[in-house]
């Protein structure tokens, strides 16, 4: 059962006339947000929950014991760093909520029992709760699943804007979780300049390619991704527990015969498969593979399906980069029928209904959800010149720069004078 829960209520209570003094309950709350005083008009307990009604109908039930450990005291929820500092483990077993109240000032007052102690809580943070604000996704764009004809161009925004304006940063992000892929165009094609603009995020996630990594033909390539061969739409990294959550290419330069970048969204080829080939999703989904990363250096390797549909608030993530896959990791006789998922898998990854294409220019950066987005290119000549320099960066990042940023917003626009 969750602890919180909004709903109507069935009959609305009206708010008090008196306005109160605000000012002489001013409390803190744990977090480092600004909330609005929004007193609720009805309180009562309900078994082991406290239950707070305001006049719109929006409800919170919240436990007596989640409440206590809420209040921002010495020896609960720290001041400075607002984090828990109460030990469930010191919990009476007896402690259970014995009154609660709307103060004059329009506070929370909780009193517990059987020892006696009360506290108060920032009516405008539990309104927060109550609306579910306090969710991991709570704010954030739902996912738009594109398919080639909806993505005639990729969404983009100048660079510039997005270094210098918070603003501009705050809307491109949000951007970029809605399609999962976003482009930003005129970065300097200067060494560092990624380095800039992602540490303005967050920090990057390393691999054994570095933090920071170049993508240019070589000779004697070290990996698939260092020749002039064309490579499928695919995922990077699957030898990982838990591959990275963004993956960006900044173009340094450009000029070959070839190389068009292709792109395809995987939740629309992972939606036409659970809707029209269910055999194909079915094996996609259940049967695992090892994939392997084969390095003098190094040794990665990991099990799992090539769609992973995520359970609860794990993201879906897609493993697909063939020259990775290595072995099949099922029963004999589930091996045929994976064989022709994957193969159909990758038809549907190149197919002209989810496929796009498009050209890579001098200072562009292109940043795609690597659990969702796959990328790859065409064939390219030898004598051309085609350098990209790459990171990774994990969805947290992006979450949590999103919040700051929504926060930091509301902030200056509440100093704004009227």
């Amino acid at each position: 059962m969750n602890f919180f829960r909004k709903q109507s209520m069935a009959k609305v209570v009206e708010k008090k006339e008196d306005a109160p003094d605000v000012a002489s309950e001013a409390l803190l709350h744990p977090d480092f947000y600004d909330y609005d005083w929004l007193p609720p008009v009805r309180v009562w307990i309900d078994g082991e929950f406290g239950v707070m009604a305001w006049p719109d109908g929006v409800e919170l039930r919240a436990h007596g014991w989640w409440l206590r450990e809420n209040l921002v005291e010495e020896g609960t929820v720290d001041a400075v760093t607002r984090e828990g500092t109460l030990d469930p483990a010191d919990f009476s077993p007896k402690l259970q909520l014995a009154d609660i109240q709307v103060t004059e000032g329009g506070a929370v007052l909780c009193r517990w029992g059987p020892e006696p102690k009360e506290g108060r809580l920032h009516p405008g943070w539990l309104r927060h709760v109550a609306e579910g604000r306090h969710g991991i996704r709570a704010g954030f764009p739902k996912p738009h699943v594109w398919e080639a004809a909806d993505m005639t161009e990729v969404p983009s925004e100048a660079a510039d804007e997005v270094l210098e304006s918070d603003s501009a940063l705050r809307d491109w992000l949000r951007t970029l979780l809605r399609f999962g892929v976003a482009r930003l165009t005129g970065l300097s094609p200067e060494t560092g300049a990624l380095e800039e603009l992602v540490h303005r995020i967050g920090p990057v996630r390393e691999s054994n390619f570095g933090a920071f990594w170049s993508v240019r033909f070589e000779p004697s390539p070290t990996s698939t991704a260092y020749g002039c061969g064309r490579l499928a739409p695919h995922t990077d990294l699957p030898t990982r527990e838990t591959p990275p959550g963004f993956q960006w290419f900044h173009c340094l330069e450009n000029h070959c015969e070839g190389g068009t970048s292709l792109m395809a969204d995987g939740q629309a080829i992972v939606r036409y498969l659970a809707e029209n080939e269910a055999h194909v999703y079915e094996a996609l989904t259940e049967l695992n593979w090892i994939f392997f990363n084969r390095s003098p250096d190094h040794d990665h390797r990991w099990s799992g399906p090539i769609i992973d549909p995520g359970h609860g608030q794990s993201p879906m993530t897609i493993r697909s980069f063939y020259p990775l896959r290595a072995f099949p990791d099922m029963e004999e006789k589930d091996i045929p029928r994976a064989y022709r998922a994957v193969r159909r898998f990758h038809q549907l990854t190149a197919d002209a209904r989810f496929e796009i294409r498009y050209e890579m220019a001098k200072g562009d950066v292109i940043v795609m959800d690597n659990r969702r987005i796959l990328h790859g290119r065409e064939a390219f000549s030898e004598d051309g010149k085609r350098h990209f320099r790459g990171c990774y960066l994990d969805l947290d990042e992006i979450h949590s720069c999103l919040r700051v940023l929504d926060r930091r917003l509301e902030e200056r626009s509440r100093k704004l004078p009227d």
